[in-house]
């Protein structure tokens, strides 16, 4: 019987990629060294924090279903008009430092319009509005990472 060979594990390494993990706010992060795999992760609580700029949270308002309480927000992620991130990276809100974003709150888009730039592995992603309407709400500052499926903008 062959005996498999011990598998070493660099503990350094592991907490060196926590580390970067709690600094950077990402939920998890995988690297390959010399043949060899090592995928770092946490949990991510049941609510997901979103942060809308402040200029949105004062103009805006989510209309709430009758027979709710106002003391419950809405979840984001339940709207209808929600349009989610479609790859774990991060998200711009204009073309480039500096420029006009894309969409401000109270914008008319179309249909297949871009809507952000989500940046995955050093390529630049644009995000399509997947509905004509009204961006009433922005839930990602420009330059912040974003997740998979995290709500990112609504639009009714």
């Amino acid at each position: 019987m062959a005996k498999s060979p011990k598998t070493f594990v660099d503990r350094d390494l592991i907490q060196e990629l926590s580390k970067l993990l709690d600094e950077t706010g990402l939920t998890e992060i995988e690297i390959e060294q010399d043949g060899q795999r090592i995928r770092v992760a946490r949990a991510v609580a049941a609510a997901p924090v979103v942060m809308a700029p402040a200029r949105a949270a004062a103009t805006t308002s989510v209309p709430q279903p009758v027979g709710e309480s106002s003391s419950t927000p809405l979840d984001p992620a339940k709207h209808p008009g929600v349009v989610t991130s479609p790859m774990v990276g991060t998200a711009y809100a204009a073309p480039e430092p500096g420029a006009k974003p894309f969409i401000e709150v109270g914008s008319k888009v179309k249909v297949g319009e871009t809507l952000m730039i989500v940046e995955a592995m050093k390529t630049m992603n644009q995000i399509p509005a997947p509905r004509a309407g009204t961006v009433i709400q922005i839930l990602f500052e420009d330059g912040q990472p974003v997740e998979f499926g995290e709500p990112l903008v609504i639009i009714e």
